[in-house]
């Protein structure tokens, strides 16, 4: 693998770590940080005190929460930022345990990349082919369905191998093999070791490797773009109203524009309710502009006073497509299973619905990603089914937008959210 070439767009990556219980995201993360110096003195002083003269426990710079440190897992997503001389970093790290995989789907939603782990003493290298583990699997696949746009494999620990060359090149072919079958582009397969920092900021000075560190690979990684060409689509996230009382000031509608772009004079329709209008001015962090493009936080004021609330969308006229029943790949999150019937809350974009899975077509197999006939889904499992929602919403195919694309559903008695919802098609 020869080295990436540096990349012009210098936009900060957003990725993800993901991987098995111990296989040392949060020190591999530290390691970023410390190689990086993207930690404070009294960060450090405070590990080098805690550490009493032996090597630093890098790990302890993620797991912030008490439980974490205690059990020595990662818990809760924890978001860390860095940057280099070529581009800024905004990392984070996702929970690798299976009771916490819906920690990895909220980390994986908006990434650009992730870089899933694999803890090579944890696998029989001598076999012919190497079984990953389910967690490496389930991780990839869950990134793979997020349309995370660069996925990166990082095999840890060869540090503990006498032999690192070989046991690496078997574990390669088995990821290579894996991501071939579920039909997942490999960014990079990378050897690292965390604790020891080979090829995490420094390549590797190896006969048996020539490629890119991690970081190398992460520096020349593109950046995720939301589509700003076309029609535009925005969900309203706030509706204020500019200075006192309730007379007829003009109301400002902010949201996060999903694609394309905006400026003052284009015609707009509303949804739900079929209003249209034209838009008056755009503004950005409160201060008027003359437009406005996918992915960026927009406020825009209508030409006359229409009722408009936190979960309408705002969209080119004629192109919302309201639909009450859609198909799509459900990532079931919850310890009870999902079942056919059942009423859900349902959130797409920021509007609340009830719903209920009115058919679930097959569940996929991690092991053999093969799809099989189901009539529920436990937990951490990965299905196809049928929606139907009780009022009418703007879905998109996941494919052309993951705003328009994704939902979540919400058990209505635990308010524990249950699943998240990736939309194939509508009715």
């Amino acid at each position: 693998m020869n080295a990436p070439q540096p990349l012009k767009d210098h936009r900060a990556l957003r990725f993800l770590t993901a991987g098995s219980v111990d296989d040392g995201k949060s020190t591999l993360i530290g390691r970023l940080l410390f190689d990086s110096r993207a930690i404070l003195a009294d960060q450090l002083d405070t590990l080098e005190k805690r550490a009493a003269g032996a090597p630093i426990d890098l790990s302890l710079l993620t797991d912030g929460l008490e439980a974490e440190r205690e059990q020595g897992i990662t818990i809760d997503v924890a978001y860390r930022y860095f940057a280099t001389k070529q581009r800024k970093f905004i990392i984070a790290d996702a929970p690798g345990h299976e009771q916490y995989t819906r920690n990895m789907v909220t980390a994986a939603a908006g990434s650009d990349a992730a870089v899933v782990l694999v803890d090579i003493t944890k696998l029989d290298t001598s076999a012919q082919p190497v079984a990953l583990l389910p967690q490496t699997r389930r991780h990839a696949l869950l990134a793979h369905l997020l349309r995370v746009p660069s996925i990166v494999f990082a095999v840890n620990k060869l540090d503990a191998l006498s032999e690192p060359g070989p046991a690496f090149e078997a574990v390669s072919q088995a990821l290579r093999a894996f991501a071939s079958q579920a039909g997942i582009e490999v960014a990079g397969i990378i050897p690292v070791s965390a604790l020891r920092g080979d090829n995490v900021t420094q390549p590797l000075d190896a006969s048996w490797y020539q490629g890119p560190s991690l970081l190398q690979l992460l520096e020349a990684l593109p950046a995720s773009q939301e589509r700003t060409d076309g029609d535009l689509l925005i969900p309203v996230q706030y509706v204020a109203r500019e200075g006192e009382g309730t007379g007829n000031q003009p109301r400002t509608l902010w949201g996060r524009i999903a694609h394309g772009q905006v400026k003052a004079g284009d015609a707009i329709q509303l949804f739900p309710s079929g209003e249209k209008a034209v838009v008056a001015e755009v503004r950005l962090a409160g201060e008027a502009v003359s437009s406005a493009k996918a992915g960026q936080s927009a406020g825009v004021v209508l030409d006359r006073q229409i009722d408009v609330s936190r979960g309408d969308w705002i969209a080119s006229p004629n192109t919302i497509q309201e639909s009450r029943q859609f198909t799509a790949t459900l990532a079931w999150l919850d310890t009870e299973p999902a079942v056919v019937g059942r009423k859900y809350w349902v959130r797409h974009g920021n509007r609340w619905v009830q719903g209920r899975i009115s058919q679930i077509d097959s569940r996929l197999d991690i092991h053999t990603l093969q799809t099989t006939q189901a009539s529920e889904l436990a937990a951490n499992e990965i299905g196809q089914v049928q929606i139907e929602t009780q009022q009418a919403l703007p879905v998109e195919p996941y494919t052309v937008n993951r705003v328009g694309g994704s939902l979540i559903i919400v058990d209505p008695t635990s308010n524990r959210t249950s699943g998240a919802l990736l939309v194939k098609t509508a009715a």
